[in-house]
């Protein structure tokens, strides 16, 4: 059995950001009980030069959204980094869903050698689709929703593996 581009990517991406928008529920939940400032845990960081929680998130979005786009060929949609609470990044979670759901099969399978070109400033870093995929974005996305998950985990939301994992 062989297993798509595709299949390894869109599935799984919608199951964990559809898991990190019911930990957001979990959090905002934790909040609500203890009665903290809705700004903290948004704004929260477990490391002075670490990136805080909102932007943990959204970068996992921009990863999962990148990738489809890129491997697709089609444009992927821009969001603007300006959510402040829970509840604006689980919209963001739901329009990033929206959009790779959008995306149809044929469009990501067979792209295994497609050639990606990743610009950061003057770097150019080179790979082919099945690379891309393996080795760069779907780690970075991994990345960020478990930084997520642990920067939670730190400040006492009551969440776990099964959250973080759902039901694949």
């Amino acid at each position: 059995m062989t297993i798509s581009m595709y299949q390894a990517s869109v599935p799984r991406l919608v199951n964990i950001l559809g898991n990190l928008s019911n930990i957001l529920d979990k959090a905002q939940a934790h909040i609500d009980a203890k009665k903290i400032d809705a700004s903290v845990l948004p704004n929260f960081r477990i490391a002075p030069d670490m990136l805080p929680m909102s932007t943990q998130v959204q970068i996992a979005c921009d990863s999962a959204k990148g990738l489809v786009a890129r491997l697709s060929g089609v444009t992927s949609p821009v969001f603007e980094d300006n959510e402040k609470t829970l509840g604006e990044l689980k919209a963001r979670i739901a329009k990033t869903i929206e959009f790779i759901q959008t995306v149809p099969a044929a469009s990501i399978d067979g792209t295994e050698d497609k050639a990606i070109v990743i610009k950061r400033g003057e770097k150019e870093t080179h790979y082919k689709g099945m690379q891309f995929m393996l080795g760069h974005a779907m780690p970075n996305f991994y990345f960020h929703v478990t930084m997520t998950y642990a920067i939670l985990r730190h400040n006492g939301v009551e969440i776990g593996k099964r959250d973080f994992l759902g039901n694949p």
